[in-house]
């Protein structure tokens, strides 16, 4: 693993740790991870090979994203303060998080320096896939898909609860208006 590999899979898992401190929900919270990983995905995606069952281990390590995305959304904390909405990454999410992005650090520091690549080979050929960059765009894939599901589970969450906000805020005077 090159220095800026490391640099960046640091910043992916650093990046949940911001939350740990609840904080106002703004662009940056969306910008900022969405930006690692399109930086990732620029550095690293060159191809998505789709011979063998290349597309299968893309789809697999994908669903897993999605997987871990979606359950980190959901349990990040998200509440109201006046006109703001808070989040907040709860222990449950930090460790979703940490468990993704870390997988694929450990599977490349595996492969590269534990010995791992000869296993590596001999899974693909045993299930028909086609070469490096097949794990390449599946570990990219994967943290991308990560990502982007625990934001849109974060910004869905948001808008629900702000709409909530906004009727409970109205509730009162229509009340007043009808007692008058």
């Amino acid at each position: 693993m090159t220095a800026t590999e490391w640099i960046t899979d640091i910043i992916l898992i650093l990046v949940v740790f911001r939350q740990l401190r609840e904080g106002r929900l703004d662009l940056k919270s969306f910008l900022i991870p969405l930006g690692i990983v399109a930086f990732v995905a620029y550095m690293y995606l060159d191809t998505v090979p789709t011979e063998g069952n290349d597309l299968v281990l893309i789809g697999t390590l994908m669903s897993v994203g999605a997987a871990l995305g979606i359950a980190g959304g959901i349990c990040t904390r998200i509440r109201t303060a006046g006109e703001h909405i808070l989040i907040k990454a709860g222990a449950v999410s930090a460790i979703l998080w940490v468990a993704g992005m870390g997988a694929r650090m450990a599977f490349q520091s595996w492969v590269e320096y534990g010995g791992g690549a000869d296993d590596v080979a001999r899974f693909s050929i045993t299930h028909h896939i086609t070469g490096d960059q097949a794990w390449v765009a599946a570990f990219v894939l994967m943290a991308l898909t990560e990502v982007v599901t625990r934001l849109a589970a974060i910004f869905i969450r948001s808008r629900s609860r702000g709409h909530v906000r906004a009727r409970t805020e109205s509730a009162p005077a229509a009340t007043f208006e009808r007692t008058a």
